[in-house]
């Protein structure tokens, strides 16, 4: 069989949870004799013409198929909040890849910087098309689901609130003082009166249109899909609550490739340190900030943290923990790592904090560290919570709230029973392998709603290159 898969951003210059997975997944495939190919999307600011934005490389052995995107015009393009989730100029080089490889599957992992236009291209070409939809993109323009600090339940009737973000976001810093004083309802109003043709034309309105008509564009098309696989409850009850056809979900947790399995913590000495560690991404919406702040409500020279993730990324907000930090000998930021190496700095730790302010859908790194009997202390947030079960395999905290997971941390110090016992609840996670199997059963049993009762009302004919 030969499948194509799809991400937003690859290896090796990416290797965060999504792109992990995908690679796990294409590994696993390849290792039951499937061909797999993966296009990617890849950041670019160079103002390449639109004949240079398409490239390939190959990384262990696996054709990658790169697409160079930028928030410039380009395929004839104009409005740039659009080339975000209807892309044409990608559309068409997926149509190109389709035409030379002829997949038998399309399964798409993230559609960032690449766009749903590209299910379009799936239906003309009659190719069974999947999706795992690791954080909320089809929804969300930045993908988090998250707005002044808080969580938000995803756009408005008529995208208004998304078009208040996305302004706060991307314009001048007013924005957020105009955003106040102007309720989301009337934002509604005003995208809707902006598509009825009833204002006169004022600038950005195309922006506004394209904002406000994100999520109806996204959500038809993930409803023309053969089948949804949803890593958790979260999601499937984000995408179904704002429009997705609750039959077409295929509820499956992440597979990860585990490379050996872990040895459960064994009663600690009170007066050895604890070892705490985060693992991940050093953005506000991760929360580590959070993590440093607990920590130094306990820095006594009885626990260590570790810290690794990207120093560069984020130069402001690593700045801001590190001023959190003071200088403690007993915090350490350890930059990232390669993946292969995550069973021995797992190893190094006695547990894991995730600590984000955000709906996380499923951190891969959890699993990791469950496989590692690393337990881990998670925001209380529905996603992490599906899987880590307080006073079981992990602890609970309020997101945000760095007293709380501080008193968390003093009991794993001082408490010599308390880690033993969560370790030792840390089940072995499903493997790539296992994954892979599962999405080849889901494969061969076709569309999971008739293809006959699909509206394909707009379907856009996108030719290849």
């Amino acid at each position: 069989m030969k499948i194509l898969l799809t991400v937003h951003q690859f290896v090796p210059d990416y290797f965060s949870g999504t792109e992990v997975l995908t690679l796990t997944t294409a590994k696993a495939l390849r290792a039951r004799g499937h061909e797999v190919v993966v296009l990617t999307g890849f950041p670019d600011r160079s103002g390449k013409r639109d004949d240079q934005r398409f490239d390939q490389y190959e990384h262990e052995g696996l054709k990658v198929y790169r697409f160079h995107h930028a928030y410039v015009p380009m395929g004839g393009q104009n409005v740039i909040t659009e080339l975000d989730f209807n892309n044409v100029l990608a559309a068409r080089y997926f149509a190109r890849i389709v035409a030379d490889f002829k997949p038998d599957v399309a399964h798409f992992f993230h559609f960032g910087r690449l766009g749903t236009a590209m299910i379009d291209v799936a239906v003309r070409a009659g190719i069974p098309a999947y999706y795992t939809p690791t954080d909320f993109w089809s929804l969300c323009p930045p993908a988090q689901l998250l707005r002044g600090g808080k969580p938000c339940p995803g756009p408005s009737r008529y995208g208004g609130n998304c078009v208040k973000h996305v302004a706060e976001l991307s314009l001048w810093p007013y924005m957020k003082l105009f955003n106040a004083a102007v309720p989301d309802v009337v934002a509604d109003f005003g995208v809707w009166l902006t598509a009825k043709g009833w204002l006169l034309p004022y600038p950005l309105h195309k922006e506004v249109l394209a904002t406000g008509g994100r999520k109806a564009f996204n959500m038809r098309r993930l409803n023309w899909l053969h089948g949804v696989v949803a890593p958790t409850q979260l999601m499937t009850g984000a995408l179904t609550s704002n429009g997705l056809n609750p039959q077409l979900i295929h509820q499956s947790a992440y597979g990860i490739d585990i490379p050996r399995e872990g040895t459960a913590i064994a009663a600690r000495d009170p007066k050895t340190p604890l070892t705490v560690g985060y693992i991940g991404t050093l953005a506000p919406h991760k929360g580590c900030h959070v993590l440093v702040e607990a920590f130094r409500h306990i820095d006594d020279g009885r626990a260590k943290l570790k810290i690794y993730g990207n120093l560069v990324d984020f130069p402001d907000y690593l700045a801001k923990m590190k001023a959190i930090a003071a200088g403690s000998p007993n915090i350490e930021f350890l930059g990232t790592f390669p993946s292969e190496k995550i069973a021995d700095v797992l190893a190094g730790v006695d547990l894991l904090v995730v600590p984000s302010v955000w709906y996380e859908n499923m951190p891969l790194v959890i699993f990791s560290a469950l496989a590692a009997k690393r337990p881990v202390v998670v925001s209380d947030y529905p996603g992490m919570t599906e899987v880590i079960t307080h006073e079981v395999n992990g602890l609970v905290f309020p997101p945000g709230d760095s007293e709380s997971l501080s008193k968390h941390l003093v009991r794993l110090r001082d408490e010599p029973a308390l880690l033993p016992s969560l370790s030792q609840n840390c089940r072995r996670p499903k493997s790539s392998a296992e994954y892979a199997d599962e999405l080849l059963a889901l494969y061969a049993k076709g569309p999971l709603v008739p293809l006959a009762a699909r509206d394909t009302t707009g379907l856009q004919d996108l030719k290849p290159l």
